[in-house]
């Protein structure tokens, strides 16, 4: 499913290369896998997600996902891929001139799917999510935690192959923490590969699994 192969990432400051956010990371994650993605702020999490969500493509190194080398892809090829991931960001990026229901149920509109299959699906996740009361809600009616539970809902409603979440926990009490890992579990048994970003050591202790270890840009460790 994921593959990297000496992958680099460095970002560009005032036009040219500023330091490497990634060095040299070489791991593979299955099919069906599931990670967790530990690591200290700044430790480079979000810029490996971002490498997987292919918003960014490597400065050096191979990167595969579904079997396609990112870096040698071409532009138009992206976009296809692109909706096989779901993304839970960190900031939410919502569209704030839509309500949570049609926040969730663009992705499904965009995929093509029938009006009353979007209607049907994107209803059951926001339900799932605990908002079934707000659908109708505007992102700026809504407070953190149900922004966060809406960007979740968009992310999974797919049911995407490759299934990315940065922080999905930091705007959500204990109760709700616990009921998005519920969902990420169940999808995860579905057959979708689950990567978590966290700095919540209390939830990883109570849902134990293999991990990718970040610092300073680089793999501590893949256990």
């Amino acid at each position: 499913m994921v593959r990297l192969e000496g992958v680099a990432l460095h970002y560009l400051s005032a036009g040219r290369p500023g330091p490497e956010a990634l060095r040299d990371l070489s791991f593979s994650i299955p099919e069906g896998g599931f990670r967790w993605l530990l690591g200290a702020s700044g430790a480079g999490k979000s810029s490996l997600l971002r490498l997987l969500h292919l918003a960014v493509r490597p400065t050096r190194g191979r990167l595969a996902v579904f079997d396609t080398d990112v870096g040698r892809a071409r532009r138009a090829e992206l976009p296809a891929l692109r909706r096989r991931i779901g993304m839970v960001f960190q900031d939410f990026r919502l569209l704030p001139h839509l309500s949570a229901f049609d926040n969730v149920a663009l992705p499904l509109r965009i995929a093509g799917r029938t009006e009353p299959q979007v209607r049907a699906d994107a209803q059951e996740m926001l339900r799932w999510v605990g908002l079934a009361r707000r659908m109708a809600a505007l992102p700026s009616q809504l407070s953190g935690g149900e922004q966060q539970r809406v960007a979740i809902a968009r992310a999974v409603v797919g049911r995407p192959s490759l299934l990315l979440a940065d922080e999905p926990t930091g705007n959500l009490d204990d109760g709700q923490a616990e009921r998005l890992m519920l969902l990420l579990q169940e999808m995860n048994r579905l057959g979708a590969t689950v990567v978590v970003a966290t700095h919540n050591a209390a939830l990883v202790a109570r849902h134990p699994g293999p991990a990718l270890r970040l610092a300073e840009g680089r793999l501590l460790g893949d256990d």
